[in-house]
């Protein structure tokens, strides 16, 4: 029979992303999870397999309360067009707000181009926020909030263009008016054609 844990999971994930966020991937030794985790190497090895598993599963905690909230809670209750708009403007709100960045964004600078198991992990969660701009813009195209050109699938990889550059530059220079005139001209190429008179 197997042991029960003897730690708090959620505590001690919560932990082990406050760490790979403020050190980085890389610079985060086992030993460093360990000690904020209040884990023993083994004990860690033991409860998630590896630090590649371990940074997967925080990456995952993190995106739940950050970006998969925000969709479903937007999808969920607002238009199209004003779902993308609000999504945007809460990354650049974001973007202001806290130092350290986006952890998924931190991570395919840092991780990626170096790790393809954790490479991997990055691209897929990216495509989830792709599919949320793509169904918005599909939407939007139908309903007559969005322009039907650029075709959708190169919009939806605009926008997700759009908040990965707004959350890296905003790191260098997180300047209220930068970000926001960045992000309303982005926002400005979803516009339909106006009507003539």
């Amino acid at each position: 029979m197997a042991r029960p844990r003897e730690f708090d999971e959620t505590a001690a994930l919560t932990a082990a992303t406050d760490r790979f966020w403020q050190q980085g991937y890389g610079a985060t030794s086992v030993r460093d999870l360990g000690e904020a985790m209040g884990l023993v190497p083994a004990s860690l090895y033991n409860a998630f397999g590896s630090k590649q598993a371990l940074f997967a599963r925080c990456l995952d905690r993190y995106l739940d309360g950050n970006m998969r909230e925000r969709i479903m809670r937007l999808e969920g209750s607002l238009g199209p067009r004003a779902a993308i708009e609000a999504f945007i403007q809460e990354i650049v709100k974001r973007s202001l707000a806290d130092p350290r960045g986006c952890l998924l964004v931190n991570s395919a600078l840092e991780v990626a181009p170096h790790d393809a198991e954790i490479g991997a992990v990055i691209a897929a969660r990216l495509a989830e926020l792709e599919a949320f701009f793509y169904r918005c813009v599909i939407a939007g195209q139908r309903d007559g909030g969005i322009a039907t050109a650029p075709p959708a699938r190169d919009l939806a990889r605009l926008l997700l263009t759009t908040v990965m550059g707004l959350r890296v530059l905003s790191r260098a220079r997180p300047e209220p008016a930068l970000l926001r005139g960045a992000a309303r001209q982005a926002l400005a190429l979803l516009d339909p054609p106006a009507c003539p008179d």
